[in-house]
């Protein structure tokens, strides 16, 4: 896959996607990144990319020019390629539409500045806004950089445990149980013995009940995503959960029989 990422701040992006799996992504080949300087693409000597307003109000927007002139020098990829420009008023991103992201062959991200972007470059060259969460930042930059790593981990190759991806929090609308590791105690407080048993068909269980409970407690919201399998729906009974479940919106998959 290859991410190409279109800013004012080029600089910006060099540390974080020189660390962790990213960077490894890359020297495996798995993803390819390029980084475009659209001030470098400014035809005035100043290399001015914003501007006023037409009808006035605060603040500068970014100028159509240099960014369609910075975005016509993006090598193309043969395959599916997305343009997306990062902005507060953009559709919010989630594991879902990272997964999304991840099935192209290319994916282009514009950063937005200041009071955001002439429309009619939006118009005619963006597929789609993308935001972060319901607050603004500075510039695009750093929004971009979370998509390119929640993305990166969905690349075949890129995490170290193939399924470790599939099981993080929220990929199946649940948040994810909680984690242990040595010493088997702990300020006072043991490693639920079920974890220490090597039966893993109870570990799984456990997991996914706790998982369950956890997200009932923090993010109900979650769970109107969730599709039980019948096992599952039998061991939230049990747990006397399923109640809860349902009620958050929970379904059951449909039996095989």
């Amino acid at each position: 896959m290859r991410i190409d990422l279109l800013g004012i701040f080029p600089d910006f992006f060099t540390t974080p996607l020189n660390e962790g799996i990213v960077r490894r992504a890359r020297e495996a080949r798995i993803l390819d990144i390029g980084i475009h300087n659209v001030r470098a693409y400014a035809t005035d000597r100043h290399q001015m990319t914003d501007d006023r307003p037409y009808g006035g109000g605060e603040g500068m927007v970014m100028k159509p020019e240099p960014l369609a002139a910075c975005l016509a020098t993006v090598p193309p990829v043969a395959g599916k390629r997305r343009v997306v420009l990062m902005s507060p008023r953009g559709a919010v991103f989630s594991q879902r539409r990272a997964q999304e992201y991840a099935t192209f062959d290319q994916l282009v991200l514009i950063c937005g500045r200041y009071e955001g972007v002439d429309e009619r470059f939006t118009m005619r060259f963006v597929d789609e806004e993308c935001s972060i969460g319901d607050y603004v930042l500075s510039g695009g930059e750093l929004a971009a950089l979370v998509i390119v790593d929640a993305v990166c981990r969905l690349l075949p190759g890129a995490l170290g445990c193939a399924d470790s991806a599939e099981k993080d929090s929220f990929s199946r609308s649940l948040l994810k149980h909680h984690q242990y590791t040595r010493p088997p105690e702990f300020a006072g407080v043991a490693v639920p013995e079920v974890l220490l048993s090597g039966d893993h068909a109870a570990i799984a269980r456990h997991r996914f009940v706790e998982s369950v409970r956890i997200t009932l407690a923090r993010r109900p919201d979650l769970l109107s995503g969730l599709l039980l399998s019948q096992e599952e729906s039998r061991l939230l009974r049990k747990e006397g959960l399923l109640t809860a479940v349902e009620e958050a919106g929970a379904r059951h998959a449909p039996s095989l029989a």
